[in-house]
């Protein structure tokens, strides 16, 4: 996942996360319906010791627009948590979130936080150190470029200095391309800045947070999709978690077939 920003001070900053953007909102078509029809709240699962005391606490980045960002009240709002919210619902417990780095985050499911939801996308490293809930968002890097350049194509990025999210798809991309040197940030916002300034000739990151850079920063950034694969977000679960992985499914998916997902998809993202 990777957008880009700039110079100024964004009030929904972006970071890169893991990815894209066809929502599997009608999803009540798409990959959970053999068992959304089945779900009902009364069966979802206790989700075992993690949610015995009453809280879930949630880590993410709010650096990702739409998906998460900082709220006027100065609090992490957006998509994911929203979702994460309405799964605290189903599930009846309390939603506490973390803000945090997002290279952070997986190593800190366990000790600071319970699970994390930020845009992040499931990947063979990650699902070494955790296990993923089912995929709630289908998504795709798109390349944040100058306004005036002669990148027209992903071969063209060989070479170049691209930047990313540190921990992000498109940080991990970069070296896809031959010759090209990989700058790293906390923030996507900080590469979007250095993207205007002229200190990149390319960012990588998520098409959400890049339409939400793009549209900003019109007269001096664009954005291209190169037609990279697809990838699926979802949400990071301590290793092994059996219990909280069915609660947390089964409250998804029941979200899918009772219109409240898709209500949240034009909400935060299709609005």
């Amino acid at each position: 996942m990777k957008k880009a920003a700039v110079l100024l001070v964004l009030t929904m900053a972006v970071a890169f996360a893991g990815c894209g953007s066809t929502p599997q909102a009608g999803d009540a078509e798409g990959g959970n319906e053999s068992n959304a029809d089945s779900v009902s709240t009364t069966e979802v699962s206790d989700g075992g010791d993690i949610l015995s005391d009453g809280v879930l606490t949630v880590g993410t980045n709010a650096e990702f627009p739409p998906f998460e960002y900082v709220g006027d009240d100065g609090e992490p709002d957006g998509f994911d948590i929203a979702l994460i919210k309405a799964i605290g619902d189903k599930l009846g417990v309390e939603v506490e979130v973390e803000n945090m780095e997002f290279d952070s985050l997986v190593a800190s499911i366990g000790s600071k936080i319970d699970v994390a939801i930020a845009g992040m996308t499931v990947t063979e490293e990650r699902q070494n150190m955790v296990d993923f809930s089912d995929s709630y968002y289908q998504a795709v890097q798109y390349v944040l470029l100058p306004a005036e350049t002669e990148i027209a194509a992903a071969e063209d990025l060989a070479g170049k200095t691209i930047g990313a999210q540190l921990g992000t798809t498109g940080d991990l991309m970069i070296e896809d391309f031959e010759g090209a040197t990989a700058k790293q940030y906390n923030k996507a916002v900080d590469a979007v800045n250095d993207l205007i300034s002229g200190r990149l000739d390319a960012v990588i990151v998520d098409k959400n947070p890049a339409l939400v850079f793009a549209d900003k920063f019109s007269e001096e950034i664009q954005y291209m999709d190169f037609n990279f694969e697809p990838e699926d977000y979802a949400i990071a679960l301590p290793k092994g978690d059996a219990a909280l992985a069915d609660a947390v499914n089964n409250a998804l998916a029941e979200l899918k077939t009772d219109g409240t997902f898709d209500d949240l998809v034009s909400q935060y993202i299709e609005n």
